[in-house]
């Protein structure tokens, strides 16, 4: 059996007392159903507990194994006596505080708990779209994880997108490499999300609840399949580099277990999403489902909205008279553009305070004015943050902020997710909670749950987004293409998009040449002041319908804004969440194409990859009646002057079918509005 030799060695190391056999009279295995019967769930107790998926009777997970080696108390592997199963049907209705994805969201499962001898048990969900499980101990003392054994065997023709990591220490900023799972070795290092391609279905690996323990990554095992591997609790850090000593803290030193934490508790949920066609990844919520409720008694103020940014366009103006950058004048000139064309929010990113006192202040930039000139224009400001100087001055820092007027905070630079680093992230989403102000966590870790628990979290980062344009070609329209059906499955993330410097990019141009049209060019540079897309200007506005996060960033300089008005304004016309999304196509990669409502107003958003495409919608979403189209596509020379669009306005109803055509790294979207 896979890794018996290595999981019995872990718990005789670690445990001191040993249990007898299996269980008499309990049936193994334990066989758990979706509530559309389509998944099946074997949990086998024999040696060990193991359990596989099925979809619809093909096998997508085949036997793996799973134990919690706790110091001082046998394990799995040393054969608990299992006594008792129960089990649970659950049919209710979530009303997300938040609402990304919906305004409701059903939550349907079936429940099995195993309980054991050894004061454990494990609790394993089935839903139509996914698998789940957690550890649950109920020891009346604290407990020292020492590790923990997650296995995910798939077959050996599967395929997995990977986003390799160099270590533990990372923003977690990553591409995703879709190669054989077999060539995936036992050193190769991945966060997650991980999606895996088993031929029969998508099962995207994640995690949820993760509280008081660390983060889930992955290795392979050089076959056909992953196992979990976590951060050990970190003994010694050591500062960064002079110039960034005020946000690098590398670990050096680490001790043998992964947690110390209360003996009576729930563990993180492990998260199996599963999907037979790639649109259904781009609906799922079980990171949502299965997170810890709300903590916060009235989070009515927790407000959604865009944000004018300043840092991606290094603060770049023109036709002002005033010297642009880090002063009072250029802030108020954001605050002015953002109240002018409804945009909630400005932040304040890197430069308003001096690095390494948040207590400070910069010469020229007068942060109080500030402060009251934006809420003189109804716009609320947004302080960035680094994590480890608001860690060293917490509380004054925070209630500073307060005081200042700020609605929320933008920590970054995390680059962990050890079980020191994610009880950090609680405590800011607590403290800030009680504050009302939102978070933004940057340098982060993929959403694992916080975002319900405290809906003031309301965005973060963990992915390789539009800045990677400033000073690398790995902001692909392929990378664009895949992050829906694999980062945002795990929740919001803030990509910034809205470049309105658009350019050919290389990977497009190959494809573009490729194809015989040598008349075409690649025209996009790395330009850290000034930078550029790789995509068509409406690929960038597409992105706005297209990636979820509830504070959503217009990425670019004012300035570009001014001089693409009409592109400005349908942005910010765009919400930021929605009542419904409705998948109507998407291929991994390749193409995606949202529709998406807010009220009475629907959007659609459709990005494609390198390849240029072309295909038909339906609009049967639509309610009866008439409406109003308000359409941006592709240029007809897009494919060679990437910020080439056209706009059309017309009527039509839900019997209505619109023609997209997307130009190679482009994007067509659309606002349509019940007709007067």
């Amino acid at each position: 059996m896979r890794n018996r030799k290595t999981l019995n060695a872990l718990a005789a190391v670690f445990s001191t007392v040993i249990y007898g056999c299996h269980a008499q009279g309990v049936e193994s295995p334990v066989i758990l159903h979706s509530p559309d019967n389509e998944v099946t769930v074997k949990i086998s107790t024999t040696d060990g507990v193991s359990y596989e998926v099925m979809l619809n009777n093909k096998q997508v997970v085949s036997e793996s194994y799973i134990d919690l080696i706790i110091e001082g108390f046998p394990g799995f592997s040393q054969q608990a006596k299992l006594i008792d199963v129960s089990s649970t049907t659950v049919n209710q209705e979530l009303v997300p505080e938040v609402k990304v994805k919906s305004s409701k969201i059903n939550d349907s499962y079936e429940q099995v708990t195993l309980t054991f001898s050894n004061n454990y048990a494990v609790e394993f969900r089935a839903y139509d779209n996914g698998v789940a499980y957690r550890f649950v101990t109920r020891f009346d003392k604290p407990i020292k994880v020492m590790n923990e054994v997650a296995e995910f065997n798939f077959s050996e023709q599967a395929t997995v997108y990977y986003p390799l990591e160099e270590g533990f220490y990372s923003h977690n900023e990553r591409s995703y490499l879709h190669q054989e799972i077999g060539t995936i070795s036992v050193s190769d290092l991945a966060s997650t999300p991980t999606l895996v391609d088993t031929g029969t279905a998508k099962v995207l690996i994640t995690e949820t609840a993760l509280f008081d323990y660390a983060g889930m990554w992955l290795l392979g095992d050089g076959k056909d399949g992953l196992q979990a591997t976590f951060p050990q609790v970190p003994t010694k850090v050591v500062d960064g580099e002079l110039e960034w000593i005020d946000r690098n803290q590398p670990v050096v030193e680490r001790a043998d277990f992964i947690a110390q934490t209360q003996g009576a508790r729930e563990f993180p949920w492990r998260v199996l999403a599963i999907a037979e066609d790639d649109t259904e990844l781009l609906t799922n919520q079980l990171t949502y489902q299965l997170a810890i409720p709300n903590k916060i008694d009235d989070p009515s103020w927790v407000k959604p909205g865009k944000v004018a940014w300043d840092w991606y366009n290094a603060n770049n103006l023109k036709g002002v008279d005033f010297e642009a950058g880090l002063n009072t004048e250029t802030y108020k000139y954001y605050i002015d553009f953002a109240s002018e064309n409804g945009i909630e929010y400005v932040i304040l990113d890197e430069g308003w305070y001096p690095l390494g006192d948040l207590m400070g202040s910069v010469p020229g930039f007068d942060v109080p004015e500030i402060m009251a000139y934006a809420k003189q224009k109804n716009v609320g400001i947004i302080l960035w943050t680094t994590w480890l100087t608001l860690e060293q001055q917490f509380d004054e820092a925070m209630d500073r902020f307060v005081e200042l007027g700020a609605v929320g905070i933008k920590p970054d630079f995390f680059q962990r997710d050890d079980q020191e680093m994610v009880n950090f992230y609680w405590k800011i989403a607590e403290e800030a909670a009680k504050r009302k102000l939102l978070v933004d966590f940057h340098g982060a870790y993929k959403p694992a749950g916080l975002r319900r628990t405290y809906p003031n979290v309301i965005s973060r980062e963990g992915v390789k987004g539009l800045e990677w344009n400033k000073w690398s070609y790995d902001s692909t329209p392929e990378h664009n293409t895949t992050l829906p059906f694999i980062r945002m499955v795990a929740g919001p993330m803030d990509y910034t998009p809205g470049a309105m410097a658009n350019a050919v990019g290389p990977a497009a141009f190959e494809k573009i040449k490729y194809k015989g049209k040598e008349d075409n060019h690649q025209d996009f540079t790395i330009r850290f002041n000034r930078p550029m897309s790789q995509t068509t200007r409406v690929h960038q506005m597409a992105m706005f319908t297209v990636f979820e996060s509830p504070l959503q960033m217009m990425a670019d300089s004012p300035s570009q804004y001014m001089d693409n008005m009409e592109c400005a304004e349908f942005i910010a016309s765009v919400p930021s969440v929605w009542d419904d999304s409705i998948a109507l196509n998407g291929k991994i990669g390749d193409y995606v194409t949202f529709a998406r409502r807010s009220g009475k107003d629907w959007f659609i958003g459709s990005m494609s990859d390198e390849q240029a495409r072309e295909f038909t919608i339906d609009l049967d979403f639509l309610p009866k009646g008439s409406y109003d189209i308000t359409i941006f596509e592709d240029g007809v020379n897009a494919h060679r002057f990437a910020e080439d669009y056209k706009t059309t306005s017309k009527t039509v109803t839900n019997k209505d079918s619109l023609t997209i055509r997307l130009a190679p790294g482009g994007g067509y979207t659309a606002k349509i509005s019940p007709s007067v």
